[in-house]
């Protein structure tokens, strides 16, 4: 009897959300070489802040550790800068830059004038780089203060007055007297937008948000191409003072794109392969003998790195592999792990793309963010003869993990007295270094806090936040970081205030458990998740801590476990006296001695010899 099988059809499902610059390892230790030969300072320093920040920030993604002690000049002449009255907007926005990296203190009064010199430079700019200046030092400046309220009063007026800039090819001009367009100043002003958005008390208009994402999508129609599929933007030379070239213009167009879609909600809807072939000019060009071009192809690089493409992709064939009949693919459903509530996507269909014989989600829904989520899809076939050859299923349900970058930000380490009062506050920076020196008594509290923030701007909360305090006995002691809300906060040290009513008892508890040990502690911050791209282990500095002196029943530290292979290494050094030798009888009497044990033996020799 004969019997027929259906095919079945196969998903392979692959999710993506990375950059186009991380299919690649373009650095490498030439660049390195290359970056420490450009960037040498004359004496010590640069000849502008420009240059200091060019260096600073190639350095920085290039992680040269040995590079040349720059900090003690560039903070110099970055006070000097932002103290000084008659700097420009152009100078004090050079100066904000080289201090986002050098991290030089401003001082409250300094800042409070800053801020007012360019809210009045905005007021009055009327030239695209007049705005960039100013609104970038604005933003600079907010990022690098602890005040919160950096912001245009008008910033929808500011948006409107440098959109009027823009021309119909997407291109921009750099003032209303000058009527040729750039793609460089498209770039700038893409940037100075992102700023203004970012400054603002209010939400900007939509539709202007949605205008200049259409003007983008015209820029891109301009955009040139190499044979190997790498993708640039370039001027017509028409003035030589403003004429940029292929690798600068290109630099200002992707720094431009990745600040204002790191503002706005929404994709810019640019498609991937136009994302790669930037990366793939960029790439191409290898290290750069210019200083300038150098910087601009790795800042432009790290752009590409920390901008993500979000997208789906799906593949659908038979169990042994081959082509699947023409077909639709349908994402009917996405859910939270664990979670039996409403989908939070929509029905959408994927796009089919010929070529490589995938269907394509450009953009994930907002509502997905980082972490677990099961994805149900549903396959329809074209053709209804073909629903007799193949078995598709009803829907298959996939576990999918979507990962990313967290951002950690408001991190500080405060130490109050009793009273409650601040008596030392550090700011962190918990993606680089930090060597925190602190001091506390045993009236005093430590409380270390930080926010972390999906790429979608929630708050985050990763399956393990440790702190480690580790005394200089090698004993170790591990607290849980807590989430009263969007901010972890770990209080490390309460009050100890011997009343015998008070809630302060859980101190107690905590000194115990110190073993009443004073000394230096290490503090180590761990933060990670299985989402979480960037997990931490952190070393963040020391605090020498002042406990009380231990009761008579006080626990005792624990006795340190032995290394095992200890046994097997040099032992100590045995040193032995040994006690002094008898005194001896002088040389004559020992020969004396000798003869007269000798001569009975002469005696009996002489005998034998004369009786035979």
């Amino acid at each position: 009897m004969a019997r027929s099988l259906a095919g079945f059809l196969v998903f392979s499902l692959f999710v993506s959300i990375c950059g186009a610059a991380s299919l690649f390892q373009p650095i490498s230790e030439s660049h390195r070489s290359a970056a420490l030969e450009l960037f040498t300072p004359d004496h010590g320093s640069f000849k502008s802040l420009e240059e200091t920040y060019e260096a600073l920030r190639t350095f920085e993604v290039l992680g040269i550790e040995k590079k040349p002690d720059l900090t003690a000049s560039a903070c110099r002449s970055i006070s000097e800068t932002l103290g000084s009255p008659s700097s420009t907007p152009k100078d004090l926005f050079y100066a904000l830059k080289a201090n986002s990296i050098a991290k030089c203190r401003i001082n409250e009064k300094t800042s409070e004038g800053i801020i007012t010199k360019l809210n009045a430079a905005v007021s009055g700019a009327s030239s695209l780089l007049d705005f960039y200046y100013s609104v970038g030092g604005l933003v600079l400046i907010k990022d690098q203060t602890s005040k919160a309220d950096v912001h245009l009063a008008d910033a929808e007026g500011v948006f409107r007055s440098v959109k009027a800039f823009s021309q119909s090819d997407g291109r921009w001009r750099y003032s209303s007297n000058n009527p040729e367009s750039s793609a460089f100043a498209a770039g700038i002003a893409l940037e100075t937008l992102a700023g203004i958005v970012s400054l603002a008390s209010s939400e900007i208009d939509q539709s202007l948000i949605n205008t200049l994402k259409n003007d983008i999508s015209k820029l891109f129609d301009s955009i040139e191409k190499y044979d190997d599929g790498a993708l640039y933007f370039d001027d017509k030379l028409v003035d030589g003072r403003e004429y940029q070239g292929p690798l600068s213009t290109t630099s200002s167009v992707v720094r431009g794109l990745t600040a204002f879609a790191a503002v706005t909600a929404g994709s810019l809807n640019l498609p991937g392969d136009k994302i790669l072939g930037l990366a793939k000019f960029f790439l191409g060009i290898e290290a750069p003998g210019d200083a300038k071009d150098f910087f601009n192809q790795i800042d432009s690089l790290a752009c590409l790195e920390n901008n993500r493409q979000e997208f789906l992709l799906v593949r659908v064939n038979t169990v042994l592999g081959s082509s699947a009949p023409p077909l639709t693919v349908k994402l009917v459903g996405a859910y939270s792990s664990g979670s039996k509530d409403k989908s939070l996507v929509e029905s959408q269909e994927l796009k089919f793309e010929a070529g490589t014989g995938v269907h394509i989600l450009n953009n994930l829904p907002k509502t997905i963010d980082v972490g677990s989520y099961t994805f149900v899809f549903e396959i329809v076939l074209h053709e209804s003869e073909h629903e007799k050859i193949y078995v598709t299923g009803s829907q298959t349900k996939v576990p999918i993990f979507v990962t990313g970058l967290i951002k950690i930000e408001n991190a500080e380490i405060v130490l109050d007295n009793d009273l409650g009062n601040v008596e030392a506050q550090k700011k962190l920076d918990l993606a680089g270094q930090n060597a925190v020196s602190l001091s506390a008594k045993h009236l005093q509290k430590l409380r270390l806090s930080f926010q972390l923030t999906t790429p979608r701007g929630r708050a985050f909360k990763p399956h393990q936040a440790l702190l480690k305090l580790r005394h200089e006995s090698k004993i170790e002691h591990i607290f849980v970081v807590g989430n009263p809300g969007k901010q972890f906060e770990i209080v490390l040290v309460k009050y100890l205030l011997f009343h015998r009513l008070s809630t302060f008892l859980d101190f107690l508890q905590l000194v115990d458990k110190f073993f009443y040990l004073s000394g230096r502690y290490d503090i180590e911050l761990t933060v990670g998740d299985a989402v979480m791209e960037n997990s931490l282990l952190q070393a963040i500095g020391h605090v020498e801590l002042d406990l009380p002196e231990p009761p008579e029943k006080a626990p005792r530290p624990p006795a340190q476990p032995v290394d095992p292979y200890s046994r097997y290494g040099p032992k100590a050094e045995i040193e032995h006296i040994f006690r002094a030798p008898d005194k001896r009888p002088p040389k004559e009497l020992s020969l004396a001695f000798l003869g007269l044990t000798i001569l009975p033996l002469l005696g009996f020799l002489v005998g034998e010899k004369s009786g035979t």
